[in-house]
């Protein structure tokens, strides 16, 4: 009897280190490089449909100051711009 505690102890152990090893393993991989960004700037600017009240929050822009986006056949008003 307790060499089967014995037994099931050993392997109850080698489970948790392997289980260990893979989780310190996946998080000591590094972070991939991000893509190169291009023309694209980092803008912060929140647009809403005057007609139907649809919010669009911009993120990304190939200009500092973007064109506002269309909705509802017409442009979309700015809201808020954070800088």
């Amino acid at each position: 009897m307790s060499l089967i505690k014995v037994v099931l102890a050993v392997i109850v152990a080698v489970v948790l280190v392997r289980a260990g090893l893979a989780l310190l393993r996946a998080l000591a991989t590094p972070v991939p490089e991000p893509p190169p960004p291009g023309d694209l700037r980092k803008v912060k600017l929140q647009y809403r449909c005057s007609l139907c009240g649809t919010e669009v929050r911009m993120t990304v822009a190939t200009e500092e100051h973007p064109d506002p986006p269309r909705h509802c056949m017409e442009e979309m008003e700015i809201v808020v711009t954070e800088e």
